[in-house]
């Protein structure tokens, strides 16, 4: 089994088990790690589906593609963690408020 093969299933597997989480679980902060965890796996996807010379050399775009779609990843999931947190504090004082 070649690399790439390995990388294509693995890929698949991730995104398998982050939509799977995504649909499971009812926890926001566990809908966002599994919505990270599925990014993963497209991610792997890119990189395993470039194209290949005879000398086994990838193609360098779609690594670039990848590299910069991490560092946009990384920056929504820290921006949607800040608003599960801003959310959680809001519904919390409002039971809080409420229950006096």
């Amino acid at each position: 089994m070649e690399t790439y093969q390995i990388y294509s299933l693995t890929s698949a597997v991730l995104f398998v088990i982050g939509i799977g989480g995504v649909f499971i679980s009812r926890h926001f902060i566990k809908k966002i790690i599994a919505t990270i965890i599925m990014g993963g796996g497209v991610f792997l996807s890119f990189v395993s589906f470039a194209d290949r010379d005879a000398l086994a050399f990838a193609d360098p775009v779609p690594h670039a593609l990848v590299i910069t779609g991490i560092v946009v990843a990384v920056a929504s999931a820290a921006f949607a963690l800040a608003l599960a947190r801003r959310i959680y504090q809001l519904t919390e004082e409002e039971s809080f408020t409420n229950d006096k």
